[in-house]
């Protein structure tokens, strides 16, 4: 065993000599700093990544509970962030339905769309207000931007509207430009046609087509579509038009049905 003297010596010499190497600015230092270093580097790499492994394997089940919880919070922020997004989007909705509701001489009563039909030939939305709101076969039906169709069913608390591009719509209109009365009825293709028009009359493409003060069933002045084609008809000094609706039929979710006409 080494003496104590020796024991002394050897652990200020275990001391000092890195302090040399690594502080001192000599040639000798820095030919032997760098084996010293390298030969070093080895296994501190290895003690480091040795120690990681070791801290990610105590703290796993901690760290693991830590995003459980953070990834279940994240869900539900996103689900409120939806929910805030679709309740921004129904009062936009609503709230120009409102206006238009202020804006009509009439009554009228406002309805969810809770249902449709996807057939061409029957193509209706069923609407959660019936016979004990007031609502009656005939009574139209509009959006904030333009007519959707007329009730063509009605229970007591729900009814069915048949959309003018039903086959079987038909409503007395006008080209709002050149003052135009015809005939818009409803086509297959999810558009209208308006027909019995003069073909020496100056039509545009992109007119609006609203209702006349001729329609039975409707107020005068509701926007219905604008002009997308025209088309001569084999009858001589005859035409008909293509009509793009207005309202988006396949998106809308509430609509106004007008209890009372003129």
């Amino acid at each position: 065993m080494f003496k104590p003297r020796y024991k002394t010596f050897f652990y200020i010499l275990l001391i000092f000599l890195p302090f040399y190497l690594f502080f001192i600015r000599s040639g000798t230092s820095t030919a032997l700093k760098f084996p010293f270093v390298n030969a070093l580097a080895g296994p501190a790499r290895f003690l480091r990544l040795t120690a990681l492994e070791i801290k990610k394997i105590i703290f796993y089940h901690s760290i693991f509970d830590e995003y459980t919880r953070l990834r279940a919070e994240t869900g539900d922020l996103k689900s409120r962030l939806r929910g805030m997004e679709d309740m921004i989007s129904e009062n936009s909705r609503l709230e120009k339905l409102l206006a238009v509701k202020r804006r009509l001489l009439f009554a009228s009563v406002g309805a969810n769309v809770i249902g449709r039909d996807p057939s061409l030939w029957n193509a209706v939305l069923v609407i959660d207000k019936g016979a004990n709101d007031g609502v009656a076969v005939g009574f139209p039906v509009i959006h904030d931007s333009g007519v959707v169709g007329k009730i063509a069913e009605v229970s007591d608390t729900t009814s069915k509207v048949a959309l003018l591009t039903d086959p079987q719509f038909s409503v007395a209109a006008l080209v709002r430009r050149p003052r135009e009365s015809g005939l818009v009825s409803g086509a297959l293709d999810g558009t209208c046609r308006m027909s019995y028009l003069r073909d020496d009359v100056e039509l545009v493409l992109g007119d609006e087509v609203v209702t006349s003060k001729l329609s039975a069933a409707f107020p005068e002045n509701l926007l219905l579509g604008t002009i997308t084609a025209i088309v001569p008809e084999g009858e001589k000094g005859r035409v008909h038009c293509v009509i793009k609706p207005a309202a988006a039929l396949a998106q809308i979710e509430e609509v106004l049905v007008i209890i009372h006409n003129p």
